[in-house]
């Protein structure tokens, strides 16, 4: 494990060393048993570039919004994330994903965008609210739940109904529960050490996903053979075809279903169970929440995608849930490139580390950062806004694709918990676990339920109709007349983010659209029409990239840029 001395080029340094290396292992123990003390640590000491040595490997740590887009920016070519993610092999196999070559990663991620991609994402949200629905038939008026294990179970059902299909769905018991647990517990940091030691967590993992292709590869045989097709992603992955027209084998779709239940899952279930406890914890907000979710759903309005971008609160909540805990605690990019960062050296074959759980508790860009305070993401503060600084998600090309799924997930079933029951937590010690890579409470964690008798607050209009409905009667009767704004929108697009989500093309048509041949976002003109500003600024704020960035230019006034019968025009 001993490490030589690189030779650095005249004009700049080495990054500076942690303090309390041991001689030849260096922070390997510490690494592993607290990496997240360990980097905490190394900022506090050393401020926003740190050197350790793990298990004969260097790695830099790096922290802050500057150093997220350095690392976030850099091309493949320089900072690759192939070779550290190789952790995930045992679990999406081999030749999947990150232990492909990069064209073939980059042609799996194609397949893998449709299942996250905006507009099939409008087709979930009803059936993430029948799988809520259906976890809580038995719950009665009052009782006791694990949260942690109730949101695992319940992610797992609405997962692996919306990307694998209805009948694995149906199929599902407590075996599938179990399959998936072991997957995750077997992604721990000792697996960037060496991911097939012989140790009872990754022997489970490495049992799990063989009784995981069995199980889909049987609904593959049985829709081959009964000619059923589904609306699913396992569909898409049965019809999907390589550039040499092979088609992938049933080991190959398992794999592209993980990384898509991986993308999306264990986010939404430990996300859900923070945001609870945190609510909980914080009742005065937890009031705020669910006087939001009265007003705009009343006592049976309809919850659809629309209406989950409507809770600000709700959403401001579960953005500080992130923001505290972030279900990645580390990302990493290893250096292929002899690479600088400020005058700092890191030869080739360095390890680059950031940590959204450190780095979004910096005091220079979140007041009060260990306080659950979800109005920082409130105008005006906006603390979240800030380029590069919330990385709950990571950043730049290689942001996790199920960031948007999440999101709605999350809403959709805090959204529809809270208007049903009041919750209050058991034991309010509640400690993160440390166990694997994605940090949850440790269970068990019981929260106390009871049925909710009324609403917080009264409906605005009183009509016995779906809240829905009553909005959009309300909107009708008070609609004011289209009108052209005296602002004209300058559009820039950041294309080296993109993903090709294509919220932005189901926004504002008018405007935006999916090149065919780099599968990213295109304009049809960068000074749109200002009757279309609305939407412009809908796509850039929906963006799951921030893709989009907006610069107002003030209009002349004139007719052409007045509303019809304003007084000024002349």
């Amino acid at each position: 494990m001993f490490l030589r001395r690189p030779e650095v080029p005249d004009g700049l340094k080495l990054a500076p060393e942690l303090s309390r290396g041991l001689p030849l292992v260096g922070h390997t123990v510490e690494f592993v048993r607290d990496t997240i003390g360990m980097l905490e640590r190394a900022n506090h000491e050393l401020g926003e570039i740190a050197a350790v040595r793990v298990a004969g490997r260097r790695m830099v740590a790096l922290f802050g919004p500057e150093a997220h887009e350095a690392v976030f920016r850099a091309k493949d070519a320089v900072l690759d994330p192939r070779e550290a993610y190789k952790i995930m092999t045992p679990v999406f196999g081999e030749g999947m994903v990150y232990d492909a070559t990069p064209e073939k990663m980059a042609e799996q991620f194609k397949m893998l965008l449709p299942a996250l991609k905006d507009r099939r994402m409008r087709t979930y949200g009803e059936t993430i609210l029948d799988e809520v629905e259906r976890s809580v038939a038995d719950w009665g008026d009052e009782g006791e739940v694990d949260v942690v294990d109730y949101c695992r179970v319940l992610t797992n059902f609405t997962s692996s109904r919306c990307l694998i299909g209805e009948e694995f769905r149906e199929r599902m018991t407590d075996e599938f529960a179990r399959i998936y647990h072991d997957l995750e517990r077997g992604v721990t940091p000792l697996a960037y050490i060496d991911a097939n030691l012989p140790i009872p967590s990754f022997k489970k993992r490495d049992q799990a996903r063989v009784r995981l292709v069995k199980l889909i590869g049987e609904i593959i045989e049985e829709r081959k053979r009964t000619g059923r097709t589904g609306e699913d992603f396992l569909q898409t992955l049965m019809e999907a075809r390589y550039e040499d027209g092979a088609a992938l084998t049933h080991d190959e779709i398992t794999g592209m279903l993980l990384a898509a239940m991986f993308a999306g899952h264990h986010t939404s279930s430990v996300t859900t169970a923070w945001a609870l406890i945190e609510l909980c914890r914080h009742p005065a907000y937890m009031r705020r929440v669910v006087a939001e979710l009265d007003e705009v759903y009343g006592a049976d309005g309809q919850t659809d995608y629309a209406s989950l971008r409507n809770i600000p609160v709700t959403e401001h909540a579960v953005k500080e849930t992130l923001r505290l805990y972030p279900p990645l605690f580390l990302l990493i990019r290893v250096v292929q490139k002899d690479w600088v960062y400020k005058g700092h050296h890191l030869p080739k074959g360095t390890w680059v580390l950031v940590s959204p759980t450190v780095s979004q508790r910096d005091r220079a860009v979140f007041t009060h950062p260990y306080t659950f305070d979800p109005d920082r993401f409130a105008e005006p503060r906006s603390e979240g806004k800030k380029d590069w600084a919330f990385i709950a998600f990571g950043g730049g090309r290689h942001k996790c694709l199920g960031n948007a799924f999440a999101l709605l997930q999350i809403k959709a079933i805090l959204g529809t918990l809270l208007r049903r029951y009041e919750f209050e937590l058991v034991d309010p010690k509640v400690k993160p676990d440390f166990h694997g890579l994605v940090i949850g409470p440790s269970e068990p964690c019981r929260l106390r339920y009871r049925k909710r008798a009324e609403l917080s607050v009264t409906p605005a209009v009183s009509t016995g109709e779906p809240a829905s409905v009553r909005e959009e009667v309300r909107e009708e009767a008070v609609a004011p007349a289209p009108k052209r704004e005296r602002v004209q929108l300058n559009i820039a697009l950041d294309l080296d983010v993109c993903q090709g989500h294509a919220v932005c093309v189901n926004e504002a048509p008018e405007v935006f659209y999916l090149d065919d041949e780099t599968g990213k976002v295109a304009v049809h003109t960068d000074r749109p029409d200002p009757k279309h500003n609305d939407a412009v600024r809908a796509a850039a704020d929906y963006c799951p990239q921030r893709t989009i960035q907006l610069e107002e230019e003030a209009l002349p006034l004139d007719d052409a840029s007045l509303p019809s019968g304003c007084p000024v025009a002349h």
